[in-house]
């Protein structure tokens, strides 16, 4: 999942670093309860950061503009918080555009520090409050501190962050930097990298390459995991597969995105494909990939069957005359710029550049975290192709069990048994496969129970076919079946 096109760069996934809470009087943890949490008895961890980004403050501007009554409640806050103040700094930094300028300033603390910074022009302060606790435990006063002054700036909308810093056993020389991506405001997952390989900015996008024992390199685009050497078969290999094997002899192939080449590798595997575009818009993941990648893409990129278009893939499906067996859409995800990618009338333009038998191949999230999305993806592909046939994978970089579909008019990939599959992979010589096999190719459409509850119902004979099929009611159809147009 290493590009995108139709102008897009690689936003987030879900754009969060670092873990956040955003409801009042929680850092984390209760503040009553942040002391008992930090040191479990074990007096281990020696310091707690605290930072809070404030938004649309309530509070009189004089409070984000002059700095002495500004110093002043924060010198009274920090005493009655129980922290001693040891010397401070304050700046107003001049008005700017007939704007009156903003304050920055920093009180130093025998704990450690507090930082304020205000943007008068948009009612914005961030804060930052670190406490060491090595002697004595001094949470319970950074979080006084912190609870103060936020009912002093009565924002409306607040986003914290808390970190725990300082054990007194350091950590082992590979733990590395602790990289967290949110899947929803309020849960997180990561991973920890030693080693910051590269990190540029594209044309459209910020880049990145890290290297962790366990992930060994992994990309990551705006700050979203796209891929890793080590688990990348897991995407991969069950983005291509089910819908490949179930094709009696797929030739021509469209990759919209994929510019890290792994898709494309998997794909070659199938002996029939004699071309497959790759539709990429930024050339600087191809090179990053060429360069750095080759563990993932294993030379594919530079296959003679491959043909990279650098350009926009939207564009690229648009305007082409070629026809394909399969289109397989290894985009970022919806709430990216490349949300118009997956948009019914998208859907449309690709079932028009699919031959006879060809089938839409593409990502839809995760069931459990984005419902929502993953049905109106649903709808939408219903709304275009005969049929869809959801299925699901647990990618470890994605943390989570990532939800995909096979869209198509004729092509039925749940058909495919287990005896055919095993065959077809014998007759395709197609071995090296870590993920996919004959035996789990039925068994990754067959749903979870909630991801069944997100299928569209027409509640008419399709639905019911469907059902006694799949052996579900007809509310919970599988797979969906469309009543879109020839």
């Amino acid at each position: 999942m290493a590009g995108f096109s139709l102008q897009n760069r690689g936003g987030p996934r879900r754009p969060l670093r670092v873990l956040r809470t955003a409801a009042t009087g929680l850092w984390g943890v209760p503040w009553c309860g942040a002391s008992r949490a930090l040191n479990d008895g074990k007096n281990d961890m020696q310091g707690l950061h605290l930072t809070a980004d404030l938004y649309d403050c309530a509070a009189d501007a004089v409070w984000l503009t002059d700095a002495e009554r500004l110093a002043e409640r924060c010198r009274g806050l920090t005493r009655a918080s129980g922290l001693t103040l040891v010397d401070e700094k304050w700046h107003r930094f001049p008005d700017w555009n007939g704007q009156s300028g903003g304050v920055t300033g920093m009180i130093l603390l025998a704990e450690s520090h507090l930082a304020v910074h205000t943007w008068p022009e948009r009612r914005g302060v961030t804060l930052d409050v670190y406490v060491c606790n090595f002697s004595a435990d001094n949470s319970h006063k950074a979080i006084a501190l912190m609870q103060g002054l936020e009912a002093a700036f009565a924002p409306a909308r607040v986003q914290r962050e808390r970190l725990l810093r300082g054990q007194a056993d350091a950590p082992a020389a590979t733990a590395g930097e602790l990289v967290l991506e949110s899947l929803t405001a309020d849960a997180a997952y990561g991973f920890r990298f030693p080693e910051r390989v590269l990190s540029q900015r594209t044309p459209y996008q910020h880049l990145e390459l890290l290297r962790s024992p366990t992930l060994g390199l992994t990309l990551r685009l705006d700050g979203q995991y796209m891929t890793s050497e080590a688990d990348e078969f897991f995407y991969h290999e069950a983005m291509a597969h089910p819908a490949a094997l179930s094709h009696p002899a797929p030739r021509r192939l469209l990759v919209v995105g994929g510019g890290d080449g792994g898709l494309a590798e998997e794909l070659l595997k199938h002996p029939t494909v004699e071309a497959l575009v790759i539709a990429e818009l930024d050339t600087a993941v191809l090179d990053v990939a060429r360069t750095h990648l080759r563990r993932i893409h294993r030379g594919a990129l530079d296959d003679p069957r491959v043909r990279v278009h650098a350009g926009d893939g939207a564009a690229f499906v648009a305007q082409t005359d070629e026809r394909f067996d399969l289109v397989l859409l290894d985009l970022t995800d919806p709430e990216t710029a490349a949300g118009p990618l997956y948009t019914a009338a998208f859907f449309r333009q690709v079932r028009a550049v699919l031959a006879p038998g060809g089938a839409l191949v593409l990502h839809l999230g995760a069931p459990f975290f984005e419902a929502a999305q993953v049905r109106a993806l649903l709808a939408a592909l219903a709304d275009v192709f005969h049929q869809v046939h959801p299925y699901g994978v647990t990618v470890p970089l994605y943390g989570a069990y990532w939800g995909l579909a096979v869209a198509s008019d004729t092509l039925d990939p749940t058909t495919l048994q287990p005896e055919e599959a095993t065959a077809r992979l014998r007759e395709r010589r197609i071995t090296d496969l870590q993920f996919y096999n004959a035996e789990l190719h039925p068994a990754l459409f067959a749903l979870p129970t909630f991801y069944r509850a997100l299928l569209p119902t027409d509640g008419g004979a399709a639905a019911s076919s469907a059902a006694s099929r799949w052996g579900v009611p007809t509310s919970v159809q599988s797979p969906v079946q469309s009543s879109a147009l020839t």
